[in-house]
């Protein structure tokens, strides 16, 4: 399936609803920066959002994505060593995709070429999942009554498809809403061996703030201001 050309596109009937948005929906807009050959990401639906990026689509996840998202993901944790039982790897929050990121002031996006799925990120509040060797033993709990921190996490794209700036588009999206949401600061982790990752996330101006050894592997923590 081709990449929109209009603003007007909409989402196509049958679709899963979205979760409500409680805040105002940003009017359709391109957003700043460009990816290679001069690729402009560009917000072609509010709400839901619905970017495009040359032939990379971006929309909201549905459920019918789980299996997709989850293998994604898994792949990603592969291609740099990282598995089961490590201390780092955890895979629970993909099992309550709407509780931890639709419903409680999140985001998960999801990036199509030609109807498949190639790439995948989330926004999450911080006080929902636990951090350090925690998070890989589950754990969730309900949000504070106040927006401040959140979370940019489940940031994949599949290897095939890598280097072609679809990273970069899931990046400024995801910021975008974070900004539509009213977020004070961006946070995230990644280990030294997803350097990839952590060269993006520095592109866009993060900031290392600690480090810490999870099994005998060293996760480096990062944020952003955003106001």
């Amino acid at each position: 399936m081709g990449t929109p050309d209009s603003a007007s596109w909409q989402e196509p009937p049958g679709a899963e609803p979205a979760a409500p948005n409680p805040r105002p929906p940003a009017p359709p807009s391109p957003t700043p920066g460009t990816g290679p050959g001069g690729r402009a990401l560009v917000r072609l639906q509010a709400d839901p959002p619905v970017w495009g990026f040359g032939d990379l689509r971006l929309r909201r996840y549905r459920a019918t994505d789980h299996a997709t998202v989850l293998a994604l993901h898994r792949e990603g944790l592969a291609q740099v060593g990282l598995r089961p039982g490590d201390g780092v790897y955890y895979d629970h929050d993909f099992f309550r995709m709407e509780d931890i990121y639709l419903r409680n002031d999140g985001e998960f996006l999801v990036g199509e070429v030609d109807g498949r799925i190639v790439a995948m990120g989330g926004l999450r509040r911080a006080d929902l999942v636990p951090g350090g060797s925690a998070r890989a033993f589950g754990g969730y709990a309900p949000g504070a009554p106040v927006l401040d921190a959140v979370e940019m996490v489940r940031l994949r794209v599949r290897p095939s498809v890598q280097r072609r700036g679809y990273g970069t588009a899931v990046v400024s999206a995801l910021e975008e809403r974070a900004v539509e949401y009213g977020y004070r600061i961006l946070r995230g982790d990644t280990t030294e061996l997803q350097a990839p990752a952590l060269a993006l996330y520095r592109k866009f101006g993060w900031r290392e703030t600690r480090r810490e050894v999870i099994g005998g592997i060293v996760n480096i923590y990062i944020e952003k201001a955003l106001r």
